[in-house]
């Protein structure tokens, strides 16, 4: 079938006016999601204990999150962040435990393959500001991942960085740090960290 003159006009209008559309909404993702330090998602928010999916493909996207997620962790002063704590829900960590802040790593798909040992340590959260508690971890583990150009990696020690990878993993599979504090310190948790939720509020109101 053949289309006049005036109705190919009005076809190829309505395509521009679509694509300027689509791309608009894509640019505006972009600036909400990609663009600098992002929202970090305050416990107990639904995201925090949902699994993360693994990462299927690695594009620009994914390098835009990382540089993304990298910045807004080092902002908060953090030493480690999970995809899921700015919410999106996919196998992915960044991390730097360095003291100077200048060695981030990326690592994707995260899979702890061997550990050894426990020891107890205090532990803190982006996600669960001003608040911090023991918590029992293996002392040693490995775990095997890629890195952000699709590289197979593995990583093993102790220290800080064995607790900074175990917990991040936890994130990615929904568990929070408080998640592993007995009932009785559970119950303590929640009754001041209502008290924390509500000056966060306040000063939220006062800004």
């Amino acid at each position: 079938m053949r289309a006049s003159n005036e109705a190919l006009f009005y076809f190829i209008k309505d395509e521009l006016f679509l694509v300027k559309l689509i791309r608009s909404v894509y640019i505006i993702r972009c600036k909400l999601i990609l663009n600098g330090a992002m929202k970090i998602l305050i416990y107990p928010h639904k995201i925090l204990s949902t699994k993360s999916k693994p990462v299927k493909q690695i594009d620009g996207r994914l390098q835009r999150l990382i540089d993304n997620m990298i910045e807004t962790m080092y902002k908060a002063k953090g030493v480690g962040l999970a995809a899921n704590q700015i919410g999106e829900t996919i196998q992915l960590l960044v991390m730097d435990i360095t003291p100077e802040g200048q060695n981030p790593i990326a690592i994707i798909n995260p899979v702890i393959t061997a550990v050894e040992g426990n020891e107890v340590s205090e532990e803190g959260c982006l996600s669960l500001p001003n608040y911090s508690a023991k918590i029992k971890r293996a002392k040693r583990i490995e775990v095997k991942g890629y890195d952000r150009y699709g590289k197979e990696i593995r990583l093993e020690g102790d220290g800080l960085l064995s607790r900074c990878l175990q917990h991040e993993i936890d994130h990615l599979n929904g568990i929070c740090f408080v998640d592993r504090l007995s009932p009785l310190k559970k119950t303590l948790f929640r009754k001041k960290w209502s008290k924390i939720l509500a000056n966060i509020e306040n000063n939220k109101n006062e800004k």
